[in-house]
């Protein structure tokens, strides 16, 4: 006996991931609060997860596109990301709620550990703690780094491209000390003006 045949009219699966929404402006600055106080020498890796991999407010894409933005605006990269999140889906209520849970429970924190700080700087096993943390930070980072290269297949310029102009980006700042406002205007402007004429109008 042969199998039937598919059914001609079923409709393929989509090939778009699924995207969840926050509830509510509540939801965003309870989010956004943890978020902060797990952010410990860099939020970046733990935006990524729990946006993208966890909550899945945001796609890869979505998250690496609105991440170049947040990265060329003024101000702390990871208050703007949270802005334009909270502005996405709840408007201006959004942007609060996202940037005061950034900020609110985090301040107070913050103010704590400076107390603390003030009082055992100048203790050797602390100062070895802290920089110790360093290289716990820089490889928090790079591993977020790593995990948003495959993303840059998808680009209107390729993946090649990409990889090159990540390249000529760490010999300007790790190699030849260029101030990251001059990258940003040349390599970043170079980078958004090609781009715009590959997409197709």
């Amino acid at each position: 006996m042969h199998p039937s045949p598919p059914a001609t009219g079923a409709a393929a699966p989509s090939a778009t991931p699924e995207i969840a929404h926050p509830k509510s402006p509540r939801d965003l600055f309870v989010s956004f609060t943890f978020l902060a106080l797990q952010g410990f020498g860099g939020v970046l890796a733990i935006v990524q997860r729990d946006m993208v991999e966890k909550k899945k407010w945001l796609t890869p894409e979505q998250f690496l596109e609105d991440w170049a933005v947040a990265q060329v605006m003024p101000g702390p990269n990871v208050i703007n990301l949270a802005l334009m999140i909270g502005d996405r889906y709840f408007g201006l209520r959004g942007a609060v709620a996202a940037v005061a849970g950034m900020l609110t429970v985090p301040l107070f924190v913050i103010l704590a550990l400076a107390v603390l700080y003030a009082h055992y700087a100048g203790n050797p096993q602390v100062a070895a703690a802290l920089r110790g943390m360093g290289a716990v930070s820089g490889g928090l980072i790079a591993a977020t780094g790593i995990k948003l290269v495959p993303q840059l297949r998808k680009h209107p310029l390729g993946f090649a491209t990409c990889l090159a102009f990540m390249a000529l980006v760490f010999l300007a700042i790790a190699v030849f000390k260029v101030p990251l406002g001059w990258v940003l205007l040349v390599v970043g402007g170079v980078a958004c003006v090609w781009t715009w004429t590959r997409i197709p109008a």
